[in-house]
């Protein structure tokens, strides 16, 4: 259902194929947003008003990305490699994105990221354990983010904890502080709603929310 916002945006959707991203696309378009969703291959979404599916098969193809990028007023990223081996998905996903989102004017950029990265990455067990089952993803997550914060760009970088496909549920805590447990996790389809929230309200310009239920 459509639901009433101050301010309709052009909400442009990298990795929107994805668990996460979907969801995005999803949560955006029901708020009366104009959604490009970026995609590897076309017919990737079954058509709908207010999004335009944009095929982006190589992540280096900063011309092709600009152009699709063109009137966008944010970019959100649920971009992320594979669950085994070696992955530069994000790295290289972003720093082609920040190139283009400076070539057409864009200046909003919001990103899934991780908890367990940079200065989150400590000795809880939390984070021991996402290391040690998903530690190359989180490798291409700690150099994907010095990539969004030396950007100039107006960033937010989400860190959440494990995601889970919980239905959306619109009830989950949000703040740079918060105490990540072994358990904690969150709904990708809240997760989205919070992205889609951050896009219409900006609350943590040029910080690193921590999100879960």
């Amino acid at each position: 259902m459509r639901q009433s916002v101050s301010k309709l945006l052009r909400i442009a959707v990298l990795g929107a194929t994805g668990a996460t991203g979907r969801h995005v696309v999803t949560a955006a378009v029901e708020r009366g947003h104009d959604v490009i969703a970026l995609t590897r291959r076309p017919g990737s979404f079954e058509p709908r008003p207010r999004l335009t599916e944009t095929t982006w098969a190589d992540l280096s193809d900063a011309p092709g990305l600009t152009r699709a990028l063109a009137g966008a007023d944010v970019v959100i990223s649920t971009l992320g490699g594979a669950n085994k081996g070696p992955t530069t998905v994000c790295t290289d996903g972003i720093r082609t994105t920040v190139a283009s989102m400076g070539e057409a004017g864009v200046s909003r950029l919001i990103v899934v990221s991780a908890h367990g990265v940079l200065d989150s990455h400590d000795r809880s067990l939390y984070s021991l354990a996402a290391w040690a089952g998903v530690g190359e993803k989180l490798r291409d997550k700690e150099s994907m983010e010095p990539v969004v914060t030396g950007s100039g760009l107006e960033w937010t970088l989400v860190r959440p904890p494990a995601l889970t496909d919980a239905a959306a549920t619109g009830a989950y805590q949000v703040g740079t502080d918060l105490p990540i447990r072994l358990w904690s996790s969150i709904g990708r389809a809240d997760l989205a709603g919070f992205l889609v929230a951050e896009a219409e309200s900006p609350r943590f310009v040029r910080a690193h929310p921590r999100i879960y239920q």
